[in-house]
């Protein structure tokens, strides 16, 4: 019988994930099954540049993974039963059951309105595609001189403030950070965004904590208003509710719990991987959301999965961080070099060149998840045996 994997999500983390699984194990030993709602790749670091209004390159799953031995099923999650070891997917057809051995989790997460009251009705998100669908539209509809303000000054809040400014030089851009502007950042890195804010005309309100949204102004812990023809809310992410209501250990926040090789800590059949995942990294500080984490959680399940079915060695490389890339619209940048579990160095490259380095960095992700039979050579390894527990590698002959 085929081993039978079964993938939730087509984000960065499922789709290279199914890619990679792909090119490790023969077709004739397992069956991969990449399920996702949408029928096309989205570039999430993209989301917006696609508010503003740029078109993004379309990437079909079918044309991705032609010839691949991936099959994909269009649908979305609705359940799963971690004893019956099945997936429930509602699709075109009405609801379906999926079976798997192994299971990948990568359904990822979505905006996090931090129970603020008035988020749900009056603010926008962009950490989705029809949510940057939606705010493109309403700027879109916005005249000269009125007011867009940002809550949220980490790196989603940053790029989107930036980009909507260099888009737009007539609206009357803000930004509502908790903190300080950058304050993550090195001196340099810090103080060239403060340069490029300034340069865009962005008002910054440091130390402004959100409290409550309301259609045409936010408010501050301090009773503050602050006038906002439209908020945009990016104060950090929530995973997918659908792990938390299976027997799966999960944290507080609904992230799976998991080892090393991103294997389940309750269930070995299991793995997780991207923001769904609670992994820790050097420092034993957990990995943060971001594509930066989701691609070697990726790597790191795929490989397992490989190696535990085929009897190979389990991969030994420790996920860390190297840099924060930053884009501060299409002209300016900031690559942000960082320790091992993501505190700032001195280092920091800026301007036009950091620009381009992470349009470079934009570019590899999306070319890894379009090309997942090109981006790893390696040959595939035949399946010995079934899938052993978590670290415990097949035997050959097993």
């Amino acid at each position: 019988m085929q081993h039978r994997i079964v993938v939730l999500g087509a984000g960065y983390a499922g789709a290279i994930a199914a890619g990679r699984l792909a090119k490790r194990l023969r077709r004739e030993d397992v069956t991969i099954t990449l399920v996702n709602a949408e029928p096309d790749f989205v570039e999430r670091v993209r989301m917006h540049q696609l508010a503003v209004g740029q078109e993004l390159r379309p990437r079909p799953f079918r044309e991705m993974f032609a010839g691949t031995g991936v099959e994909l099923k269009l649908g979305k999650v609705t359940g799963i039963d971690v004893d019956r070891k099945t997936v429930a997917v509602l699709d075109a057809n009405g609801a379906a059951e999926l079976e798997y051995d192994s299971l990948v989790y990568a359904l990822g997460s979505a905006w996090n309105d931090q129970g603020v009251a008035g988020t749900a009705e009056h603010a926008h998100e962009i950490a989705s595609r029809p949510g940057a669908l939606r705010l493109r539209e309403r700027l879109a509809g916005l005249d000269a001189g009125e007011s867009v303000v940002i809550v949220g000054g980490g790196l989603t809040g940053v790029e989107a403030a930036t980009e909507i400014a260099e888009a737009r030089p007539d609206l009357d851009v803000a930004l509502a950070a908790r903190g300080g502007l950058g304050d993550w950042l090195s001196d340099k890195g810090g103080s060239h965004l403060r340069k490029v804010f300034g340069n865009l005309g962005i008002t910054v309100h440091e130390g402004a904590a959100i409290t409550g949204v309301e259609a045409d102004h936010v408010i501050t812990a301090e009773g503050v208003r602050i006038p906002a023809a439209v908020t945009v809310w990016t104060t950090g992410f929530a995973v997918h509710p659908i792990a938390e209501a299976t027997g799966l250990e999960v944290t507080g926040a609904g992230q799976i719990v998991v080892d090393k090789t991103m294997c389940s800590l309750s269930h070995p059949d299991v793995y997780a991987i991207g923001d769904a995942a609670m992994v820790m990294g050097p420092g034993d500080k957990p990995l943060r959301m971001s594509c930066a984490s989701g691609t070697p959680t990726a790597w790191q399940a795929a490989d397992s999965i490989a190696a535990r079915l085929t009897g190979g060695k389990l991969p030994a490389v420790s996920i860390r961080y190297f840099n924060q890339c930053i884009s501060l619209g299409r002209k300016e940048g900031v690559i942000q070099y960082v320790t091992a579990d993501d505190r700032a160095v001195s280092a920091a490259l800026t301007g036009r060149c950091a620009a381009l380095y992470k349009e470079l960095v934009c570019k590899g992700a999306a070319w890894a998840v379009a090309n997942p039979m090109l981006a790893m050579p390696t040959r595939r390894r035949r399946v010995v045996g079934e899938q052993a527990p978590a670290g415990v590698p097949v035997k050959a002959g097993a």
